[in-house]
């Protein structure tokens, strides 16, 4: 049982729960209250509800010149569901000017069992056979939740996206939740509002009965 999401600390901002679990039925619960699990290997289970919130709605997905000719000129193969667990591993990979990862083991194999249970979703991005950037998060009814991507190829992270924001309008969804907003996301759109906003949106969205494909179209 979680507090309500407007009880989270101001400082460190969102903060809302510490310990439980990471079982399936208590990730459900947490991100249909808009409450995401978030923490390193050697802390206790932190729970979140961060205000402001970043949000993106399908279809404002901004697309600059560049990325655009990329688009073009690059023979990218995208895919969804096909790798998740080798999306997960490489988004909890080592990056530059970092220390360690939020996506522990137990994280990866709690997220690895949603996907099996169909709340978990991954889009790969492909060059030449290689898996050079991709992306996973939750779906809960009309909202997806990212959690994570990884970018290995110049643009393979902004194609991912790209490719996320297809989908889903075609699916129906109607918001994705980014969580924490930051200037890759903000190049490409995202924006913040209100903790309240947010769980409005949320409490509208949950319950919408959205299909996720199993192929990009």
């Amino acid at each position: 049982m979680f507090p309500a999401p407007e009880d989270a600390l101001k400082e460190p901002n969102g903060l809302l729960a510490m310990g439980g679990n990471l079982q399936a039925k208590t990730l459900i619960d947490a991100y249909s209250k808009g409450i995401f699990p978030w923490y390193e290997q050697g802390q206790p289970l932190l729970w979140w509800s961060p205000d402001p919130r970043g949000v993106l709605a399908p279809g404002q997905v901004k697309i600059s010149r560049s990325l655009a000719k990329s688009l073009r000129q690059q023979n990218w193969q995208v895919t969804t569901d096909v790798a998740f667990d080798r999306v997960v591993r490489a988004c909890a990979a080592a990056r530059p000017n970092a220390d360690g990862t939020w996506i522990t083991d137990d994280m990866a194999s709690a997220y690895s069992t949603l996907h099996r249970l169909g709340y978990a979703h991954s889009i790969e991005v492909w060059l030449e056979n290689e898996l050079v950037g991709g992306l996973y998060g939750v779906a809960i009814g009309g909202v997806f939740c990212g959690e994570s991507m990884f970018n290995r190829v110049d643009n393979s992270a902004k194609i991912a996206l790209i490719e996320l924001d297809k989908l889903l309008q075609v699916a129906g969804f109607e918001l994705i939740d980014c969580q924490l907003i930051n200037p890759f996301l903000t190049s490409m759109g995202a924006k913040a509002i209100s903790r309240t906003a947010f769980l409005q949106w949320l409490g509208k969205l949950r319950q919408k009965p959205c299909h996720w494909p199993q192929k990009l179209i």
